[in-house]
């Protein structure tokens, strides 16, 4: 199994001079971000870190982050990434749990900083960038690679209670191979990271491109919420490859200057962490016809991504955006209601995923991890189970479908959250929309965020959606917005939206349990 500092040292050694990584401050050929690793990690050892111990990364998307996580691993540490957005009683808490034996934090403090300035914080040391460069020393080679754990990414999922995915370096460089190879990166790769790096979706571009040899270019996360500061730099780094969130796909759609990029050498661009939307990715093709457009599927717990599946018209011309088939290791189970694997095409099961790029556990929760790392659905392996509603289709592709807990039962109807949000988007004069449930009084209720032209009100809209859908399927409110927000994850902020709108979240997902697939 492939190890990822390993190759990208294996890169330092057979391209020294080649650019590495950068951004607004800093640039390092691989032979420079190795040495600069190599010194981070020497200050680490000397400070007492050791194999197993954790590392937090208090650090914004930067090359720091870079060479402190490869200093991390370096030692055979784990690095624990810190959300530099999150409010201190939500850093304090993953601190508490994952008990990093050091906090490293950036050399400059930000206005927005939560991590108040001391030498320490939840008992765990705290120690910038800069005084760990100026303490270091070379450091010969890396600890060997071993069946060790890599990262720890910490997520609330649907708890809302923060816990630490482990994943092991095993699983870590299978999945980083798996995305160089799907996605053909090479040397002439440029690729810029626009997703948050304490997300782990950010890692599908940032750690592939590295183990593939390209160069990596980073921007301050805030400033690429600015559509222009993406666009900027895709022209004048000459970048190929960059991935997001669909979410973040539709702030680059809504600028004029989407199609420029049909002018810059960009060849792919790679979506997930929430289900893509075929009418965006349409306007993708619309804009720059050579973007080649990637699909891919992965939950944290079974490491960055599972599947990539290359877009075309031709494949989506049914109305469906598959997720495409695992990756080389990886094995996918649909399970029925009853517990039983489900061998027939077009029927929809819940998937549980097993092979070589599945989660250790949960940091310092044995009961959560046995709840969705499962020995009794499939005989001789353990599966994970992800609570996503997913079918084959004829050709042999996954199709998603919702997430089990998003597909709800209204009027004896089952219906699909994201199905709705897609047939809300397809509307003329829509730009964007997403539906989302909510209490209606004790009640289920659907409300449609929608972003429109000023020319449409809610009622409109609402009569247009009947032309599209049955009665049974229509929201039960529709509200019009000036933009969908995003978490720090770069995904749908749900409850931001109903808290705007006045509207309570349902207190526990409805379960419409299995569904079939779009006819």
């Amino acid at each position: 199994m492939p190890d990822v500092l390993e190759n990208i040292i294996d890169q330092a050694s057979s391209g020294p001079d080649l650019p590495a990584v950068k951004d607004l401050e800093t640039e390092l050929t691989y032979a420079e971000l190795c040495e600069e690793a190599a010194r981070l990690a020497s200050a680490l050892s000397a400070r007492g870190v050791v194999e197993g111990d954790r590392v937090a990364l208090f650090l914004p998307n930067s090359v720091d982050f870079v060479v402190a996580a490869l200093a991390s691993l370096w030692v055979g540490a784990i690095f624990v990434p810190l959300s530099v957005a999150d409010p201190e009683a939500r850093l304090a808490s993953i601190v508490a749990d994952s008990k990093p034996a050091l906090i490293i934090r950036a050399s400059e403090v930000r206005d927005d900083d939560h991590l108040p300035l001391s030498d320490s914080f939840g008992g765990s040391p705290v120690v910038s960038v800069s005084e760990l460069r100026a303490s270091g020393t070379d450091l010969a080679a890396p600890l060997p690679a071993s069946a060790r754990i890599a990262y720890a990414i910490y997520t609330s999922g649907t708890t809302g209670s923060p816990k630490g995915v482990l994943i092991g370096s095993a699983a870590f460089g299978a999945a980083v191979e798996a995305t160089s190879q799907a996605l053909d990166l090479n040397r002439s790769t440029r690729t810029l990271c626009v997703s948050p790096f304490h997300f782990d979706g950010s890692f599908g571009t940032l750690f592939p491109t590295l183990f593939s040899g390209g160069a990596v270019v980073i921007r301050p996360r805030e400033a690429l919420l600015f559509p222009r500061t993406f666009f900027n730099a895709v022209a004048k780094e000459e970048i190929t490859y960059t991935g997001f969130s669909p979410s973040y796909l539709r702030i680059l759609l809504a600028s004029p200057q989407m199609s420029k990029l049909a002018d810059t050498p960009l060849d792919v661009i790679a979506l997930g962490g929430e289900a893509s939307s075929l009418t965006d990715i349409r306007s993708v093709w619309a804009s720059a016809p050579r973007i080649r457009v990637f699909n891919r599927y992965g939950p944290t717990e079974t490491t960055i991504a599972v599947t990539h599946v290359l877009l075309t018209p031709e494949m989506t011309a049914d109305g469906i955006v598959p997720m495409g088939h695992p990756h080389p290791g990886v094995s996918f189970y649909l399970v029925d209601e009853a517990g039983e694997i489900i061998d027939e095409t077009d029927r929809v099961g819940e998937l549980y995923i097993g092979g070589s790029q599945l989660m250790a556990g949960y940091w310092g929760a044995p009961a959560l991890t046995e709840e969705v790392l499962r020995s009794d659905v499939v005989d001789g392996e353990v599966v994970y189970r992800t609570g996503d509603l997913v079918y084959r289709d004829r050709s042999g592709s996954y199709v998603y479908v919702d997430r089990a807990d998003r597909v709800i039962k209204r009027s004896g109807v089952r219906i699909s959250l994201v199905e709705l949000t897609e047939a809300m988007r397809s509307l003329a004069g829509v730009s964007a929309a997403a539906c989302v449930t909510f209490d209606d009084e004790g009640d289920l209720g659907i409300v449609a965020f929608v972003v429109a032209d000023g020319s449409l009100s809610a009622l409109e809209l609402r009569q247009a959606a009947r032309d599209h859908l049955p009665e049974t399927m229509l929201p039960n409110r529709v509200e019009l917005v000036e933009d969908l927000p995003m978490t720090k994850s770069s995904k749908l902020d749900e409850r931001l939206l109903l808290s705007r709108a006045g509207l309570a979240p349902v207190s526990s997902g409805p379960t419409g349990g299995v569904t079939p697939p779009p006819a």
